[in-house]
């Protein structure tokens, strides 16, 4: 059970990393559109889990290899926005949140 802490952090990176997105997408993610769909935080704060989604879906691998090459810079930049919220910033580690492909698959089935 995540604390009333986390969960406030856990939206403010989430909020923050949306921001980031849009500014950093169109530079090494020409043609793709990311989507921060859920941010998990560790209880000391120090590790936050980034689940993304990635439109054409097709791309998904490729797009989420280009962001964690680009980690520590997308932590640099994450830093410098929350420097007066955080004491320290976690530690990202992104995944594809493949949710929405799953129900497509089951509603298609379901037809």
């Amino acid at each position: 059970m995540e604390t009333l802490r986390q969960q406030k952090v856990s939206r403010l990176i989430q909020k923050e990393m949306a921001g980031i997105f849009i500014k950093i997408s169109p530079g090494f993610l020409p043609g793709k559109m990311v989507t921060v769909t859920q941010v998990r935080i560790s209880q000391d704060l120090l590790e936050a889990k980034i689940y993304l989604s990635v439109f054409p879906s097709k791309d998904a691998e490729e797009v989420l290899k280009n962001i964690r090459t680009k980690t520590s810079e997308i932590r640099l930049s994450l830093g410098n926005i929350l420097k007066k919220n955080l004491r320290r910033i976690p530690n990202l580690t992104f995944f594809i949140d493949d949710s929405l492909d799953y129900a497509e698959r089951i509603e298609e089935l379901l037809k």
